[in-house]
């Protein structure tokens, strides 16, 4: 075992039985899944630095301290009741929404957790009346960006940045709903 860090849950288990992926609305705890899950990962996966653990905390904490439960939502995906991902809805404007902190643990990947979870948000901003949905990404998650794709998004903007120890592009991707 890397002694580097602790071992958490869920890095305990290299396979999910074969059971239906759920999702929930998020209940207490589960904002420290998730970010220690994109801590974890995305430093272990793409070498991103504190930094953007520090970002994926401050959304959190936008979120919990004063989201609109009308019209803002945090989804939690399970597989035989372990959490395998999470997204986010937030409120940019009466007309504009943002799909933030998607992520599915690479145990969950292949099975259709990311797609289920956009889908969701997706359905969800339609429901409550948004015109528009936006996201901000990289362009080396090619697999995220395949599912934004297959949703509908369209990419708008790019832009090269040094963030997090990486040189990388920041794409801006929109969705007409």
């Amino acid at each position: 075992m890397n002694m580097s860090r602790m071992a958490t849950p869920d890095d305990t288990l290299d396979v999910l039985p074969d059971a239906p992926c759920v999702l929930r609305a998020a209940q207490p705890g589960d904002a420290g899944y998730i970010l220690e899950r994109h801590g974890a990962l995305y430093s272990r996966e793409h070498g991103f630095d504190e930094h953007f653990e520090g970002l994926v905390a401050e959304i959190l904490g936008r979120f919990l301290l004063g989201h609109d439960p009308q019209r803002e939502r945090l989804w939690i995906a399970e597989i035989a009741g372990r959490r395998v991902g999470s997204v986010m809805l937030t409120r940019e404007s009466e007309t504009l929404s943002r799909l933030r902190v998607l992520l599915v643990d690479p145990v969950a990947r292949g099975r259709g957790v990311g797609k289920m979870l956009v889908g969701e948000c997706v359905d969800f901003a339609r429901r409550q009346g948004y015109e528009r949905m936006m996201l901000t990404t990289v362009s080396r998650l090619t697999a995220a960006r395949r599912i934004y794709e297959s949703a509908g998004f369209r990419l708008v903007s790019e832009k090269d940045a040094h963030e997090w120890t990486q040189d990388l592009t920041f794409e801006q991707w929109q969705l007409e709903l």
